[in-house]
């Protein structure tokens, strides 16, 4: 893999990241990651013809996680040029396939756009958790979690987009969010049963009752592994009409 590291920050965690994910997979394209002063500035990754282009800012690229956000970041890379279907499948067409006919609020649209990510993220650890120490990654999804259940914000546990559970959030993304951090924990093994985790998610979950946590983390832990085009958009419709479609109806869909 070909990985140039560019701006004020460390390149130690974006090429010690590098040499770990190397022995599962490699990248065609090279990859320059440009490392900002702006902290407000959230972790981009875009492609084109001449490579994959990574954009963090400094807090993010001098944090605790800044090598496990490298590895996930190279996992969807490895993806989009494996032209994996949850890298590739248009999203606005299956929430319309998924809610032809129904009137959803805005806000569930929304939120099924963050569910359509987290789906991605499931693929894009699946590359490297293998690989790599789990730790950190599961303190972040408790500390995340447990913000987002006390209706607060926890300026440590949010160096960059990547799992950010959203806190002060709408009590139903929460849930789900939840269940999204235990289906990749038991997809992968990371912890045992009586982890803080599991406390943390049922904690959000009694807060929205209309929300199964149980259906939501099959959903994420089942995700087929290597999927064709025709299974991941059922999987993304399904789940759209079970977060947005029930007891939606009217005319059409908003959009």
């Amino acid at each position: 893999m070909d990985v140039t590291v560019q701006g004020p920050g460390p390149a130690e965690p974006f090429l010690g990241a590098r040499d770990l994910i190397e022995t599962e997979l490699d990248l065609d394209l090279p990859v320059t990651v440009r490392i900002v002063e702006d902290p407000d500035e959230r972790t981009r990754v875009g492609h084109d013809d001449a490579g994959h282009h990574f954009t963090i800012s400094r807090k993010a690229a001098t944090s605790a996680m800044a090598r496990e956000l490298a590895l996930h970041e190279y996992g969807h890379m490895h993806h989009h040029e494996r032209g994996h279907p949850s890298h590739t499948q248009d999203t606005r067409e299956a929430i319309f396939l998924a809610l032809a006919g129904r009137s959803v609020e805005r806000r569930k649209l929304t939120h099924v756009h963050q569910i359509a990510n987290h789906m991605k993220d499931i693929y894009a650890d699946d590359v490297w958790l293998d690989v790599a120490p789990a730790d950190k990654l599961v303190a972040f999804l408790e500390a995340s979690l447990a913000a987002a259940v006390a209706d607060r914000p926890d300026e440590t546990a949010d160096p960059a987009r990547w799992h950010r559970l959203t806190p002060a959030a709408d009590p139903e993304i929460t849930a789900v969010n939840a269940a999204f951090a235990l289906g990749l924990v038991e997809r992968h093994g990371l912890v045992d049963e009586d982890h803080r985790i599991y406390d943390l998610a049922h904690a959000a979950a009694s807060d929205a009752p209309q929300v199964s946590l149980a259906e939501f983390k099959r959903r994420f832990r089942s995700l087929a592994e290597d999927p064709d085009e025709s299974e991941y958009r059922k999987a993304l419709v399904d789940v759209t009409r079970a977060y947005a479609g029930r007891g939606a109806d009217g005319p059409q869909a908003a959009d």
